[in-house]
Formats: C-alpha cells, structure tokens, sequence
C-alpha cells in the first residue's frame, strides 16, 4: 500500500507548469510516468497508468499532494492504447468528465483488443501457434490476455486525435506526431515553441521500446519503427518527457541509439538463423527459456517483428514445416 511519503517521492516538477507523477505497475517496468499539464483552463492528464487498486491509491494521494481536484481536470491525452498507459482512462473519464483523446487507430485496436469478443486475443493465440509457441506457454497465453481486461475497464469514450493535430495541452501548442512502430497509432505531442516532446513510449532513456507484431495492424511495425525513429530525431528537442524512465535531453542522440540497436539485433537473428528455426526458437535463443509469459509474450511478438523485416527485405526465407513457419538465413554476410 504507498505511503504519502512514497507518493511524495513519486510526484516532481519538471516544468513550472507540468507534473511528473510514476504511477506503479505490477511489472519489472515498475511505474508509468504519468504528466499533469496546468493551463488557465484546467490540468491536461497525459497517460494516466494501469487500473490496479495501488495506482488508484497513488493517484488519490498524489492529487492531494499536488492540492489538484479531480474537478480541475480538464481533459485526458493518450499517446497510445497500451494497457499501463490507457488503463486508467475509463475511471478518470467518470471522475473528472474530461473528454479523452487518443488516435483513431488507437481507439480501433483497443475495441479489438478490450471491446466485444476481444477478437484480438484468438488472432494472438493463432499467430503463436503458427510460429511454434511450445504447449505450456500456450496454455498460459489467453488467460494471461485476458487478465488485462478489467485492468482497463470501465473504458472510455474518445474522441480521435488526428495525425499534425494541434492540441491544447495546458496552455501549451503541441502538434500531434504519428510515430508507428511501438504500437499503432502512437503519438507524440511536440511543444516547437519550447522545443519539449511527450515521447510516450516511442523514444525512451536506458531501455529499449517493444516493437511488436500484432495480426492486421502492420505488415513491417519494426520497418515503421525505424522510419519514425529517423523522421523524430529531426525535431529540436531541449527537454523529452517519455513514458518509463527520467525526463532526458539527448533526444536525437537516443533515437539514433535506438535505430542502431535494432540494426545489431537485426544482424545477431540474422546469424542464428543460419540454422533454419520458428521465431519461438529464434525467440528463446535470443531471449531466454525461462520467460514468464507476460516478459515471453512480448519477446516473442518482437521476434517475429524483427524477423518479418529480414523476410521482407530478403536475407531470411520462410517456409512451413508440420503446421509451423520456418525461416533460414538466405543471405551469408551481414547487412
């Protein structure tokens, strides 16, 4: 349970105007950062966290902290639909009425993900079979989905964001950026006359964002990823407020990190696949066997990412093995 000095040690001040608050989260991440934007017209809330009875508590305490009302706040931005960043929306939504915003695609892939039937969740299972999760995992994979749903809910209603949007955050101008790759529809929110970026979690300090492939979203999310990365690091940024980890300056710097990081992954899968294997395989050889699903689930979606960017640019082949997708290497030198 926090403590009101542990909730004290969770909210700063980044800027006069902007709050940092870490909301907890029940995974090795540990917290989202959440930002609370004062304006004249009331605060804008960006990304307030997973809903878990501990993020709640936080929340309370924090907003008491910070002597802000529920009331006072006067709308909601989504950079993107993941649960830690949407999971608390629905529930601000009811206290606060604020209207919520978050991209067109990104509402779609919540309805498909959280929405009636969750037909996301048996394209998912489908997708991992096809690339040869093993039983257990498999057996593990749908409850685990669908323990996220009540970590969502109540669900909110949104209105879309439109890419090159501008938006009122506080007083603030922030241009609405499309950046793909980490999740559909992800947005950053660009400041120019400050030269300040909520990154949400396309660029992040000391860890690496998952780049997912998830069924009828993006055919290459990691070829997307790494176009946004090159696109995002032409902006002026003096101050970066992501989504996990501190508010960092680097910002061009750590973009480029990233591409480069993806570059070496891209070449190490490339290599084991000289041995002709599933991405489950690919996945424990690159990762590790002893993954709890929730760490597996996204190690094996970003294998299968990394992987459909070498098929597509042609250094790995596929080819189907009793009911499961193989890859080999087709290329012997690195790219």
């Amino acid at each position: 349970m926090a403590s009101d000095n542990s909730v004290a040690s969770a909210v700063s001040r980044v800027t006069p105007d902007i709050l940092q608050v870490k909301v907890p989260l029940p995974f090795p991440l540990r917290w989202v950062n959440s930002y609370l934007v004062r304006g004249s017209g009331g605060y804008t809330l960006i990304d307030p966290g997973l809903h878990t009875e501990e993020a709640v508590r936080v929340w309370e305490l924090a907003l008491a902290h910070a002597n802000i009302a529920y009331a006072e706040i006067a709308q909601i931005v989504l950079t993107h639909h993941h649960p830690d960043h949407y999971g608390l929306t629905g529930l601000f939504q009811q206290r606060t009425g604020a209207p919520v915003r978050l991209s067109r695609v990104g509402l779609e892939q919540a309805q498909r993900l959280w929405g009636p039937g969750q037909p996301l969740t048996d394209a998912i299972v489908r997708l991992f079979i096809r690339h040869g999760i093993a039983d257990e995992p498999l057996r593990q994979l749908k409850p685990h989905l669908d323990s996220f749903v009540p970590l969502v809910s109540p669900q909110p209603e949104i209105q879309p964001i439109e890419a090159g949007e501008t938006l009122r955050i506080g007083d603030r101008s922030c241009v609405a950026i499309e950046t793909a790759g980490h999740a559909a529809g992800h947005m950053c929110l660009y400041d120019e006359a400050a030269q300040l970026m909520f990154c949400g979690d396309h660029v992040l300090p000391q860890i690496s964002p998952n780049v997912s492939y998830i069924p009828g979203v993006d055919d290459n999310p990691l070829a997307s990823f790494l176009s946004s990365l090159a696109d995002i690091a032409a902006y002026p940024v003096q101050l970066a407020l992501p989504g996990h980890r501190e508010p960092f300056r680097a910002f061009a710097e750590r973009a480029r990190e990233l591409i480069r990081h993806h570059d070496e992954r891209l070449e190490r899968m490339r290599v084991a696949l000289l041995t002709p294997m599933t991405c489950y395989e690919l996945c424990i050889a690159i990762f590790s066997a002893k993954l709890p699903i929730h760490q597996l689930r996204f190690a094996l979606s970003e294998t299968i990412a990394h992987v459909f960017y070498l098929l597509q640019s042609g250094q790995v082949t596929e080819e189907e093995g009793d009911g499961k997708l193989i890859y080999r290497s087709s290329v012997m030198s690195g790219f």
